[in-house]
């Protein structure tokens, strides 16, 4: 069983921010692998499947992101998974716009909701992409730069093919691994 955790913000207010590119994510995934994301469960909406033979639930929290933990934490209890079967997807802005970063596991970095997963959860131990959002310009209050959505029509069609690469690297974790899906999607835009 594998569980792919998209996270984000709920409420249209925040559709398609920065800070919601973990759900724009599980979006993808549930077109293309046609699992609807639709059933409260674990502080969340979760969608089930198989694909290449392998059970996967798609989840979006739907706690604001700072409580990401909450949501994590109970769909590991209630799938009886480990932390590297939970692949977890999330904005980052220390990453040029476009850019994906596949890694094994890792810390929090300045990111608030890995923060609250790290610390609910006592592990440190997700398989995760990271979605390069762009650095925040100088003259905008962090908070502000996360929850506003894409300027231009060029960052908006940047930021499409970069969900649709993470949605491809999921696939690619589902079926080959950690490391072939590091191998293969860790590029820049």
């Amino acid at each position: 069983m594998k569980l792919f955790i998209g996270l984000g913000n709920y409420g249209d207010q925040y559709a398609h921010t920065r800070h919601n590119a973990g759900f724009e994510v599980i979006d993808r995934l549930s077109d293309r692998w046609h699992i609807p994301v639709t059933r409260a469960r674990c502080h969340g909406l979760i969608g089930e499947g198989t694909v290449g033979g392998e059970r996967v639930a798609l989840i979006k929290p739907q706690t604001y992101m700072n409580l990401s933990g909450d949501c994590v934490a109970a769909a590991m209890q209630w799938y009886k998974v480990q932390p590297q079967d939970v692949m977890i997807f999330s904005d980052d802005i220390d990453l040029e716009l476009g850019t994906l970063r596949v890694r094994p596991f890792g810390g929090s970095g300045t990111h608030n909701g890995w923060r609250d997963i790290l610390l609910k959860t006592g592990s440190d131990r997700f398989p995760r992409i990271r979605i390069g959002v762009g650095a925040r310009p100088t003259f905008w209050n962090l908070a502000d730069w996360v929850l506003s959505r894409y300027q231009t029509e060029e960052e908006r069609k940047a930021m499409d093919a970069c969900f649709a690469r993470a949605a491809e690297a999921a696939e690619c974790f589902v079926l080959h691994g950690i490391d072939k899906a590091m191998n293969t999607y860790n590029t820049k835009a």
